[in-house]
């Protein structure tokens, strides 16, 4: 079923995205790159292996990860998060843990296109990928 997700996707589109970014503490300087940078997103799968490499002027993040089996994470904005990703329903449920804190993103196909909703609280952050041909 992650085979759905395979592929380059392309960012063109992001809905709340600072104040997500605000929401897990990232500074200033941090959030205004951040929210200026279009990332592409490239899922691969390598056995029971799935690869998630973003890549951006800002910044390059790559994370490998069985499904169900939680592994140790720093993130783009540089925190250490133990995380976890499983499948739910057709849609990739990524959970991110760190002093006491807990974020997800959850990634799923709608109508050919990958929409990545990121929540932290009460924020909610919808970015919307499409598929390079």
């Amino acid at each position: 079923m992650v085979e759905a997700f395979v592929g380059t996707w392309k960012l063109v589109d992001s809905k709340n995205f600072d104040d997500y970014m605000k929401s897990i503490g990232v500074g200033f300087a941090t959030r205004q790159v951040a929210n200026m940078t279009k990332p592409t997103t490239i899922i691969e799968v390598n056995g029971d292996t799935v690869i998630i490499k973003t890549q951006s002027t800002f910044k390059n993040t790559e994370i490998s990860f069985k499904l169900g089996v939680e592994f140790d994470e720093t993130t783009a904005d540089d925190r250490k998060v133990k995380s976890i990703v499983t499948l739910d329903g057709g849609k990739l449920v990524h959970v991110q843990k760190w002093n006491g804190q807990e974020t997800s993103l959850v990634r799923e196909i709608v109508d050919g296109k990958l929409i990545l909703t990121l929540t932290h609280g009460s924020a909610v952050c919808t970015r919307t990928y499409e598929k390079e041909a």
